[in-house]
């Protein structure tokens, strides 16, 4: 077997490397001079060179390898670091003000009666990382644009706050009101960034860890996406993301960076606070994450700008000629670095430098306090100033920036780097003298050891104030800020939705089919068309949505540069730079941050849009239901299609594919309103009024879910008397009995309406029983009216008391009530104390398993047959008919078996 140097291996470093020599003689000579430099040089002195060689191999357009790690030493040298513009003396000050109003606003929350908390050391570790961006690269709104999009780490809220009460953008009373959102309304300041509590300040949620890196990627994207399709001008707006080290630990952190890296989207900065520590202790303790992160994201293709010291290293490391302390900081375990952060200069002069004569030599001139004040780069304001400026000038890739800092810096001995400081919330009169002194605030003895801290302010007329303000002015306002210009739209009229309202005739379509065919319509209208943003994730063809293809295109900032193997067919994929749909691969989580994005960006740039998620309703709210919580917080509008919906229609797919409980993990949404349509004619009066709530006057801050489904059925035409108020509201009665001596009531929805019919017939025809079906279009809207007519009665007992809608509907109708659907029967119960007389609900319960329709139905008793058991045993229990009958009726039709049932109707992708 060969080994070492005779194995010639096909791929090093992603590169072919088993190729032939064509000039032996000259390898060797380059092999001859590299030994030469080892032997002479030294290994240290061989690695730069070659280092050197890799970086003018790269400037010269020659491929080789990528290295997946540097050095623990900043990216940008010392020599290439740019001009610092601002004025750093009045800068430092600006801080200091900004971090004592940030760590007191959070000790007076937790006075006692209050105790709210708050977090104090996110902040005091990135402090300077925002201030910095704030003096000279965050772009405000005031030209009329959409400025830059900044992801705030959630835990550093309170710092932001604090520098907007210098700008008297807050008040002290405001935060004092921190975290008491309604006792102290309307000055009560949200834990966290949350635009629905505060709408005019914050623009994007981000505390649920994950979800900010993954929502500024996409948010990256959708300016990218909204610039091509000449809807809004936002070539001037970089989107920001402040994240910490072990938020990266959260699969969505990182799961999307790829796309950013394909899509060359340079216009994002994520900035990831190292301060080396998850909530609890250590990120990496036994290892180096910086290392680990820097892998990462050059794995995936961004630039990676790594900032870990700041200048007082300088001197050091251009004293290392023979790479002894850079191999020290390369071999230094995350953990021990904590340790040094919180231990003296003598303990670091003694187990950093003292292992080596050579280390040792390098800060023999240094005091102890010298040593101990070795900082992290990411306390440096002009070294954070080169690494933001170098992400801003990069082109063609995202850049990620890893700033090295401490948890906790300049908070003191008991908070700094300490693995219990994130839950650390009150500074003791000790510790604010400390941290007061740190800072050189004119703040008394006596203030801060009677009751609670002061603010400070150093005065309105004061130069740093001044600086702050003209800081702003030239950057084009003041951040975070929410506006919205957007006006309200020109809504279709109702030739748009003639088609659906017309039926199907005696054409079988699944209710997902209708929906698309009432899209396909909107999309062409002249006035709100190209708002409409298609999403899918993988799945148009099955949503019967490749129709759109050829028109509408799928969006790709590339275009097609390859010939589709289906070019030859009239609905061939077609991707372009100017495409509509986002096709975002398989992939829940990024399609529901490009809904996100999309939903809100009447907000963020003052242009509507329309987003049409459409997905495996399996797959929506279970696998993303956090992001539906964060499109609620930021205010996002749009439409949700859960397709292929219930538990027993997805045939074949089995138990991972079958929803029955999707419209009940929507009823936990406040923003969302559900509905389970079960013909066209609904589907276009709710999309009409989803439009009009969200997009026309006095527009609402919800979305709008729709459950579809891919089951073939006949869609009648609207009737003539049709109730569209029922409709909306959720109830509405499609088909009165017409015969039978014994009066019942069937509510049904979605797909479960037409077995509904077939149970009136039976009922009907066998059981001398007249039923009436009603179309449950929305379990979740009559029960929200319902606890609301509930809430209003409980607080205002004086006044008329309300009566919730689907108690009035029902008020007059005879007989029991038993409701079905292919949900789980907690979705139709949601109504039960509201529906007047004996209510009785059939649900499939359980897992759902491959089969054909009927057997599933049969199975979970849904079907035609056992809505007629679930009718006859309510009227045997109001003694109307006898409870023989009962018996009668399973025999008859077999309920016990599930493999007498019918097949049911096949197929039906869309």
């Amino acid at each position: 077997m060969a080994s070492g140097s005779d194995r010639n291996p096909i791929i090093i470093g992603g590169l072919p490397s088993q190729v032939p020599d064509f000039d032996p003689e000259e390898t060797q000579e380059w092999l001859d001079s590299l030994d030469a430099a080892v032997d002479e040089r030294g290994r240290e002195r061989a690695r730069y060179l070659m280092l050197r060689l890799i970086e003018r191999a790269r400037e010269k357009r020659v491929a080789v390898p990528e290295m997946r790690s540097t050095d623990y030493v900043n990216t940008i040298a010392t020599k290439d670091e740019p001009f610092f513009p601002g004025n750093e003396e009045i800068e430092r000050k600006i801080l200091n003000a900004t971090r004592w109003n940030a760590a007191v606003m959070v000790s007076r929350a937790q006075r006692p009666g209050i105790g709210v908390g708050g977090h104090i050391a996110t902040f005091a570790s990135s402090a300077s990382l925002y201030d910095v961006g704030f003096n000279h690269f965050f772009r405000g709104k005031d030209d009329g644009k959409g400025g830059d999009q900044i992801f705030f780490q959630g835990h550093a809220s309170p710092g932001v706050y604090a520098r907007a009460y210098l700008l008297d953008r807050l008040t002290e009373k405001q935060l004092d009101a921190f975290r008491q959102e309604k006792s102290k309304f309307p000055d009560g300041l949200s834990s966290y960034p949350h635009p629905r509590l505060m709408p005019d300040f914050w623009e994007f949620p981000t505390v649920s860890m994950g979800l900010g890196p993954l929502g500024a990627i996409y948010q990256a994207r959708m300016n990218r996406y909204m610039e091509a399709r000449g809807i809004a001008d936002t070539s001037d707006s970089h989107v920001w993301a402040y994240l910490g080290d072990g938020e990266m630990d959260e699969p969505e952190s990182l799961g999307q960076l790829s796309l950013a890296a394909r899509e060359g989207l340079d216009n994002l900065t994520f900035v990831v606070n190292c301060n080396l520590q998850r909530l609890d202790g250590p990120v990496r303790g036994n290892g180096k994450i910086m290392q680990e992160l820097e892998s990462q994201f050059r794995g995936a293709g961004w630039n990676v700008i790594k900032l870990v010291w700041d200048r007082s290293w300088d001197p050091l490391l251009a004293q290392d000629r023979d790479g002894i302390l850079v191999n020290k900081l390369n071999t230094t375990p995350d953990g021990q670095f904590q340790t040094y952060a919180t231990e003296t200069g003598a303990y670091i002069r003694e187990h950093f430098f003292g292992d080596d004569h050579r280390l040792r030599a390098m800060v023999e001139n240094m005091t102890d306090q010298q040593i101990q004040h070795l900082g992290r780069g990411g306390h440096d304001h002009k070294k954070i100033y080169a690494a933001y400026a170098a992400a801003k000038a990069h082109k063609g890739q995202p850049t990620v920036i890893l700033a090295q800092t401490v948890k906790g810096w300049t908070l003191g001995p008991n908070f700094e780097g300490r693995n219990a400081t994130h839950q650390m919330k009150k500074l003791t009169a000790e510790d604010l003298k400390r941290f007061r002194d740190r800072l050189h605030l004119p703040i008394s003895d006596k203030e801060l050891e009677d009751g609670n801290p002061p603010y400070y302010h150093p005065g309105r007329d004061s130069e740093e104030i001044q600086y702050m303000h003209d800081r702003r002015k030239a950057n084009g306002g003041y951040v975070p800020t929410r506006v919205v210009r957007a006006k309200p739209l020109p809504l279709p009229d109702d030739k748009a939705y003639a088609g659906a309202k017309k039926g199907s005739g005696q054409q079988k379509i699944a209710t997902t089919m209708a929906f698309v065919r009432v899209l396909k319509d909107l999309m062409r209208d002249k006035e709100i068309g190209k708002r409409f943003v298609p999403i899918a994730p993988d799945e148009y063809r099955t949503f019967g949505m490749d129709a759109f293809f050829p028109s509408a295109k799928i969006y790709n900032p590339l275009g097609q540069i390859y010939e589709s193997v289906d070019r030859e067919l009239l609905l061939a994929y077609k991707e372009s730079p100017t495409g509509q749909m986002l096709h975002d691969g398989i992939s829940e989580a990024g399609c529901t941050a490009s809904l996100i994005a999309a939903g809100s960006a009447y907000a963020t740039h003052g242009e509507p849009l329309i987003p049409i998620y459409v997905f495996y309703s399996m797959f929506g709210f279970q696998r993303t239901g956090d992001q539906f919580w964060q499109m609620a917080d930021q205010l996002a509008r749009g439409f949700v299609l859960g397709a292929t919906a219930g538990r027993t229609t997805l045939t074949g797919e089995g138990l991972q594919h079958a929803d029955g409980h999707s419209q009940l993990l929507a009823s936990t949404n406040p923003a969302c309103v559900a509905y389970d349509p079960a013909y066209g004619y609904e589907i276009a009066h709710i999309v009409k009024d989803g439009l009009r709530r969200m997009y026309g006057e006095n527009s609402e801050d919800i979305f709008y879910y729709l459950t579809v489904y891919n089951e073939p059925i006949q869609h009648p035409a609207e009737p003539a008397d049709v109730d569209v108020e029922g409709i909306l509201k959720g109830l509405y009665r499609v088909n009165q009995g017409e015969k039978g001596e014994h009066a019942a009531q069937i509510l049904a929805s979605g797909v479960a309406v037409p077995w509904a019919i077939e149970a009136q017939r039976i009922l009907a025809d066998e059981w001398n029983v007249k039923a009436d079906v009603w179309s449950a279009t929305s379990w979740n809207e009559l029960r929200r009216d319902a606890v609301e007519a509930e809430e209003h009665n409980l607080l205002h007992p004086e006044e008329e008391q309300r009566v919730p809608f689907v108690t009035r509907k029902l008020a007059d109708a005879e007989g029991p009530k038993v409701a079905v659907s292919d949900w789980m029967r907690a979705v139709p119960d949601q109504i039960a104390r509201w529906v007047p007389g004996t209510y009785q609900s059939l649900g499939a319960d359980g897992f759902g398993f491959a089969d054909t329709r009927g057997a599933a139905r049969r199975f979970f008793h849904i079907d035609a047959q056992s809505i007629v058991l679930g009718v006859l045993t309510e009227l045997a229990k109001e003694g109307k008919v006898d409870r023989s009958l009962l018996k009668q009726a399973i025999d008859r039709y077999q309920l016990l078996d599930v493999a007498a049932a019918e097949a049911g109707e096949a197929g039906g992708d869309a």
